[in-house]
């Protein structure tokens, strides 16, 4: 960033104090301790380069207080967040705010830039391609393809958002978008025109780049694979990251540095060679006669793989190999006679080249998710069932996914970066303090984030919500109901919940830790709520909120998708009712090897792992209802081992300091009712 584009460096407390910067230009004004204390601690870890991690309570107003330190460093920072949401309140909202803060005369502009994954982008080739050699199905599927046409020639960005007439699920779209698979890079017709080249464009000249987790991760590992070749990877050069809804990043790092192959895979790679070659002319016989087999041999190979429902580990690869020799080699031979076929075509088109590396690449990540032997790694295999069409189909994956990628990120990620930050509303489990510490071993509160992602030197701090919880919210357990895992737990449980929307006049998110327990609940109440119920599963997600946004005294019944990510302001949103304490799923493959590593290494897996992951998971469920300086409600733990049990003290100690109670008569005072004698 030029000095000239950089605002002038007063200081942090004449920015967001009464009567600074920020009070004069935002119409809804509060001073907020916690906030000017995160970004002071932000701005320090950017100009000492060091690491931080930050709690910051729901309405601190986290995004400004590193937003602004952010811009004010002069170097180039990445923000990655969790969410769309987030994202595109940042993009949209919170620089714009800045923009006519920092420039008032728009003399100036803030470089700011918004990247999505590549797949979210159309691909111009792919689409001049597919106008020559249709291959659509059906008059929607044309429709929609003219739709994009008619698109193309106006967008700027070739974001698919812009699209709202296409269906989230449309199966054109991946025909048509910008993944690495098929892209030949400078060798393409389009590239000086390409979506992709022009993110890219935009992205060298700005100084802070808004992406989400996922692509985030994608690079860095695309990166590492490459060894931090110059062109590996879409994002630029970087000096600090931020990673807010930081709580993800074990799952969505595990997801990356991992390896991932399914049927899917062999399905589109056989496709893409085919309208390929059919595209350049120089599909042959031999080449169609080699897919057709490889289609044939991938079917019976997967065909053959354990049986199982959901995910599943696959421990016994050795056992299957011997039994399942046929197939595996089967598999193995017609990827190799394909990459032979492909090699001999004379005088290749570039795309050739990419479907060699693909196949190849198939080979092997399918070879090192069968054969080996590395202790971090747990491989298993989930099985998703899609009903498009007529009966619907099957599809099978296999996926290797790394243990603990404490060791990769700290290689990775903070040996290479100078400043990482990270920060959510949930990353301390018990005992927050509101002072900056130095040492690891002096910050209990952040023990679990700290050992889980390998971040070993870093500054940290929780700042207190912005909110009065213990006027705001009150936290009700009822002591008499059974204990969840039992058989009486549901029918007891439905009866409690009927009794507490009545109470609220509905108005509730009732959230659950499995599909099972929300329908089993769902069906109970179907016909003794006088409320409106909506389920999870029953429409998308955005429709879902919508809805409840503007359906008074609604009921939403959902599971984790809702558990995160949801902003309901207002009176519309009372009632928050969690089923049970929201442990992981002990038998979920990649949950019980990290559980078996951590009791291996010596440590206490449960108190270690298990219930720190669970306490910030129910902080982030509880979060969903208090949003607001105004909002009031009530928050309602169906589990009453909070309570009896000794690690019940940690999720306690760990959550906001809400008033608490185990009556029901002190619910009823709480919305102005008079307790039912």
């Amino acid at each position: 960033m030029s000095t000239a584009q950089t605002p002038a460096k007063s200081s942090l407390y004449n920015f967001f104090a009464p009567g600074g910067l920020l009070s004069k230009t935002h119409p809804a004004y509060e001073f907020r301790r916690g906030q000017l204390q995160m970004a002071q601690a932000v701005e320090a870890a950017l100009d000492e380069k060091r690491h931080l991690i930050v709690e910051a309570g729901t309405g601190t107003g986290k995004t400004l207080a590193y937003l602004v330190p952010a811009i004010r460093s002069g170097k180039r920072v990445i923000i990655s967040t969790g969410t769309k949401n987030l994202q595109e309140q940042l993009f949209h909202k919170d620089v714009p705010f800045l923009q006519r803060v920092f420039f008032p005369n728009g003399d100036e502009k803030l470089r700011v830039c918004y990247m999505k994954g590549r797949n979210n982008y159309l691909c111009r080739q792919k689409l001049y391609d597919l106008e020559h050699s249709p291959i659509l199905s059906g008059l929607e599927e044309i429709e929609q393809f003219r739709i994009i046409q008619d698109w193309e020639k106006h967008t700027e960005t070739g974001d698919r958002a812009e699209l709202g007439q296409l269906p989230e699920g449309a199966p054109l779209w991946p025909k048509l978008d910008a993944r690495t698979e098929a892209c030949t890079g400078q060798k393409c017709q389009q590239y000086e025109r390409c979506f992709i080249t022009e993110m890219r464009r935009r992205a060298a000249e700005s100084d802070i780049i808004i992406v989400n987790h996922h692509l985030f991760f994608a690079d860095l590992a695309v990166k590492r694979a490459a060894e931090d070749a110059p062109d590996a990877g879409i994002l630029p050069e970087y000096a600090a990251v931020v990673f807010d809804e930081a709580h993800e990043l074990e799952d969505v790092a595990g997801s990356y540095f991992g390896v991932q192959v399914s049927n899917l895979r062999f399905d589109e790679l056989a496709r893409d060679v085919e309208i390929t070659l059919r595209n350049k002319k120089v599909l042959t016989a031999a080449i169609e006669n080699t897919l057709g087999s490889l289609r044939q041999r991938a079917q019976f190979f997967f065909a053959v793989l354990p049986p199982g429902e959901g995910r599943f580990a696959f421990t016994a690869r050795p056992e299957f190999l011997e039994e399942n020799g046929d197939e595996w080699i089967g598999i193995q031979r017609g990827l190799t006679r394909l990459v032979t076929e492909l090699q001999s075509i004379p005088q290749k088109p570039d795309e050739v080249h990419n479907l060699i590396r693909r196949a190849e690449e198939l080979r092997v990540q399918l070879g090192f998710i069968l054969e080996n032997t590395d202790a971090n790694t747990v491989v298993w295999i989930e099985r998703r069932r899609f009903e498009r069409g007529r009966g619907g189909r099957e599809n099978v994956f296999l996926q290797a996914t790394p243990i603990d990628v404490s060791q990769i990120l700290r290689q990775a990620l903070f040996d290479q970066i100078e400043t990482v930050v990270l920060t959510s509303a949930t990353l301390a489990v018990a005992g927050p303090r509101t002072t900056l510490h130095e040492e690891p071993e002096n910050s209990s509160s952040f023990t679990y984030i700290r050992s889980r992602l390998g971040l070993d030197h870093a500054r940290d701090l929780v700042v207190p919500s912005h909110f009065d919880f213990p006027s705001q919210a009150l936290l009700y357990v009822p002591p008499d109901l059974p204990d969840p895992r039992t058989p009486q737990f549901a029918s007891q449980a439905a009866t409690r919940i009927r009794q507490l929307l009545e109470i609220t006049r509905g108005r509730a998110f009732c959230l659950f830790t499995s599909y099972a327990q929300m329908h089993d609940i769902f069906e109970r109440l179907e016909n003794e709520l006088e409320f409106p119920m909506l389920m999870q599963g029953s429409a998308p997600r955005s429709v879902l909120l919508d809805e409840f946004r503007h359906t008074p005294n609604a009921v939403l019944f959902a599971t984790a998708a809702f558990w995160q990510g949801v902003d309901v302001q207002g009176e519309q949103l009372s009632c928050v009712i969690i089923d049970r304490l929201p442990f992981a799923v002990p038998s979920d493959p990649v949950v019980a090897a990290r559980v078996r590593a951590v009791d291996n290494a010596g440590g206490n897996a449960f108190f270690d792992y298990q219930v720190p992951a669970a306490v910030i998971t129910l902080k982030q469920g509880f979060g969903r209802l208090i949003r607001s300086l105004h909002d009031r409600g009530l928050l309602t733990l169906l589990d009453n081992r909070i309570l009896k049990k000794q690690y019940g003290k940690i999720f306690l100690h760990s959550l906001p300091d809400y008033q608490r109670s185990t009556r029901l008569e002190d619910v009823e005072r709480f919305f102005g009712l008079s307790p039912q004698l």
